[in-house]
């Protein structure tokens, strides 16, 4: 008796998430590493390497760090106090965002309508300043945070 032949349908690659204006992934809200390491690996071209770096800068200062995604936004926080920074995409830089901004010495240098938070962008050809960026990620750790969510 002669077998039959089943048709077999290759599996199918993930989709590559939706890139929103500025070329900002757009990533499933989630809780925990997965969906920031989603988010990270979806950024185009050298931001990338941007966020995967600002990743591990965070949770090599802030040990007990909390992640999470929401609005295609990874944030960084600490259990019971709240939201510190968070960082996304735009058409031109990477947009790190400290929500008691105000509060850190030195001061992050780009203002934002909301009193507190204070912003620092990374361009592509920037030399990130990577003790300035984890003295800032330390001491807004240090400080309440915010509830975004």
């Amino acid at each position: 008796m002669a077998r039959k032949k089943t048709k077999t349908t290759p599996k199918r690659a993930a989709a590559k998430p939706k890139l929103l204006t500025g070329g900002n992934p757009q990533i499933p809200k989630g809780d925990g590493d997965a969906p920031v390491q989603a988010y990270i690996k979806a950024m185009p071209e050298w931001k990338s390497e941007i966020g995967r770096r600002l990743d591990e800068m965070i949770v090599y200062t802030v040990s007990n760090v909390r992640k999470a995604v929401r609005w295609n936004t990874p944030f960084y926080g600490i259990e019971g106090q709240g939201w510190f920074v968070a960082f996304d995409c735009t058409t031109k830089y990477v947009k790190v965002a400290f929500f008691a901004g105000m509060s850190l010495n030195p001061v992050p240098p780009i203002e934002s309508k909301q009193k507190t938070v204070r912003y620092f962008h990374i361009y592509e050809n920037d030399e990130l300043d990577e003790e300035a960026f984890t003295n800032w990620v330390r001491q807004a750790s240090e400080l309440p945070g915010e509830d975004v969510f």
